[in-house]
């Protein structure tokens, strides 16, 4: 359930920064299509971040602490391209153009995906409830 809801708050969070920024663009011809559209590319999005992105902290950790964690803007601009990258593979209908747009389109994703996941119930507070 919890992974439901997260993969809706990166939904959100794609669909927010592609309304804003005019060099993202969703492709498709009904609201339902650019809903699953948004969707898939949400689902690709997270696994890019589970997977992808602490390779790339990982390599990149001396310019991570010496630019005090600025550098992880860069990173996250870095996977949206890739996200971009393999929707355009799929065929999806959902693409950035360019480094400066997917740099603005990650910060207003991490901003949006930060205000909904507060509103998330916590994991570890309930395991805690229960226990206590």
């Amino acid at each position: 359930m919890r992974l439901l809801l997260r993969l809706l708050a990166n939904a959100a969070a794609l669909a927010v920064a592609t309304a804003l920024l005019s060099g993202i663009s969703l492709s498709g011809d009904t609201t339902g299509q650019k809903v699953l559209t948004l969707l898939v590319v949400a689902l690709i999005f997270g696994v890019l971040n589970a997977v992808v992105k602490p390779l790339f902290a990982f390599f990149t950790a001396p310019l991570v602490l010496l630019t005090l964690g600025l550098f992880l803007l860069v990173i996250n601009a870095c996977i949206m391209l890739l996200t971009s990258w393999v929707s355009d593979k799929l065929d999806l209908g959902w693409h950035v153009d360019g480094f400066w747009t997917a740099l603005f389109g990650a910060l207003i994703v991490s901003v949006v995906s930060f205000v909904l996941n507060a509103f998330l119930p916590d994991k570890d507070k309930d395991r805690d409830r229960r226990r206590g």
